[in-house]
């Protein structure tokens, strides 16, 4: 079981989730991706889970939830009236799927703390409940060791596991900040620079 998390949106979480499934399905394991919340989507649109089977290839992609507007999943399922997906339903999915799984990866929407429910309830809050370590997906450049020091303390603060940390979007030409991260966000993290996605990767086809 991994949950997979970023420092923001956008940040490249469903190219790296396809990263780390394709690695394991290479290696013979069977592979699910569970998708807790999918926003910004209308029905019939392939979501975040769809888009990492496409790039990994044969695995089992599973959405619980979809709400139409691209904002936090409490107040886009309040927003649209539906009921929202809180850490306990997250759990139980990724736990059903773990049965039959050899690796389950549970994408979060957004950063760690965004609410997923009225009651406050986080993905974090799903990684307690699972016993689960984070793969926390950050950005290249200019202020992403303040909000990757920041998200480790989160982890810290809740006894998680931090596996380590992915660039999502390595760019072509990266600048002087970018290079230097690559030093620095280990130590922002207390955890290793497990790599760096190329930008552009997530259409590859």
């Amino acid at each position: 079981m991994l949950v997979v998390s970023g420092t923001g949106t956008e940040i490249g979480k469903t190219v790296v989730t396809a990263a780390v499934a394709a690695v394991a399905l290479a290696a013979g394991r069977r592979v699910a991706v569970l998708k807790p919340a999918q926003t910004g989507l209308a029905p019939g649109e392939p979501g975040d889970a769809a888009e990492a089977a496409r790039l990994a290839g044969p695995l089992t992609a599973r959405e619980l939830a979809r709400f139409p507007e691209p904002l936090a999943p409490a107040t886009a399922a309040a927003r649209c009236g539906l009921p929202p997906v809180g850490p306990a339903d997250v759990a139980k999915a990724a736990e059903e799927l773990a049965s039959e799984h050899d690796l389950v990866l549970v994408e979060g929407a957004g950063g760690l703390l965004v609410r997923l429910d009225e009651t406050g309830g986080t993905l974090a809050d799903a990684a307690v409940l699972l016993g689960a370590p984070v793969l926390v997906v950050v950005a290249a450049g200019l202020g992403t060791l303040n909000l990757t020091a920041l998200t480790a303390e989160a982890l810290a603060a809740r006894g998680l596991g931090l596996a380590g940390v992915v660039i999502g979007s390595w760019p072509a030409e990266p600048d002087l900040a970018a290079r230097c991260n690559l030093a620095d966000l280990p130590v922002a993290a207390g955890a290793p620079l497990l790599g760096a996605v190329p930008a552009g990767a997530g259409a590859l086809r």
